[in-house]
């Protein structure tokens, strides 16, 4: 009987976990009673009483692991160790506030069994802020086009990922890692499945400006180079400018010695626009560097509290 393994990843989902988990097993006796299966939550250093629930969970349901992070690790980390540590032949992330909708996993299971290796669910239309979700749009568009690697739009990581594949995530040892740049960068043959994220079931976003700062610019210094391009060629026609201005000064100061006066205005202009350019692309330089730094000291993707349900390991042996 083949597994399936559901990783959910939450921070203070309190609301969520104990019904997310009564709708995932009531989805596997309706809809999936052949498969065998094992539904991971992965808590990214809660401060409610998502632990206690989760701990009552795990007692009584053997099927059901947890895995507590010592603390916050981040919203890229934390979902992506929790599909390391997944044992069935294919992992399927979910989102505990219920925006990844469960009846769609059937469906990510019906395509694997085709021969698809990687099945993304990809979203037509969202639930959520219109305005939110045209920001995303655009910003999907313009990663897409700027990208050296394959991009798929709307895809947050909701999907199905085989085994295989699973165990090349394992094998990539990225401290970083971005799953849905993975996807389309080292994924094995894939598909994509439509659907409408719901709006959240319970509880606030954990979403701000800043984390979704970091996610767009963690995919745009892992998987573009059009940012450096840009300093590059723009420093360079900058140089170039202020050289032909610098001559044409220079022989108009020759010509009319005593009548030419160059004046204070286009120095501040050109002091300005450069110093201001100067700034920009020495902090985007900034984001490339952070992002080799953190690749460089190899820290741990989290660090582990405590596991629940989990096989002991075995003894090696000498």
């Amino acid at each position: 009987m083949k597994k399936i393994s559901i990783m959910v990843p939450c921070y203070n989902e309190e609301e969520n976990v104990v019904p997310l988990s009564e709708a995932l097993i009531a989805m596997f006796e309706k809809d999936l009673p052949q498969y065998d299966y094992e539904i991971l939550f992965i808590d990214n250093d809660s401060r409610d009483t998502t632990r206690v629930k989760l701990r009552a969970l795990c007692e009584n349901n053997k099927k059901i692991k947890a895995i507590f992070n010592a603390k916050n690790f981040g919203q890229f980390n934390s979902p992506y160790y929790g599909i390391l540590q997944t044992e069935g032949d294919c992992t399927i992330p979910v989102c505990a506030d219920f925006q990844d909708p469960i009846d769609v996993i059937p469906r990510l299971v019906a395509e694997w069994e085709k021969g698809y290796k990687i099945v993304c669910a990809v979203k037509t239309s969202s639930k959520e802020n219109p305005v939110m979700y045209f920001l995303r749009s655009c910003y999907y568009k313009m990663i897409k086009k700027m990208s050296s690697v394959d991009q798929i739009e709307h895809f947050t990581g909701f999907g199905l990922y085989d085994k295989s594949f699973v165990q090349v995530l394992r094998d990539l040892k990225d401290p970083i890692p971005f799953i849905r740049g993975i996807v389309g960068e080292l994924g094995f043959k894939r598909t994509e499945i439509e659907y409408t994220q719901a709006q959240r079931r319970a509880g606030k976003t954990h979403n701000n400006f800043y984390t979704l700062y970091d996610a767009a610019m963690l995919s745009f210094t892992s998987y573009t180079k059009i940012g450096l391009r840009i300093a590059t060629f723009l420093g360079a026609a900058c140089a170039g400018l202020s050289v032909i201005v610098a001559i044409i000064y220079f022989i108009l100061k020759l010509i009319y010695w005593n009548r030419f006066q160059a004046g204070m205005v286009p120095l501040i202009i050109l002091v300005s626009l450069t110093s201001s350019l100067q700034l920009f692309f020495i902090g985007l330089l900034g984001e490339y560097i952070l992002s080799m730094n953190k690749r460089l000291m190899n820290r741990p993707l989290v660090v582990e509290e405590e596991r629940l349900n989990f096989k002991p390991e075995k003894p090696e042996q000498e």
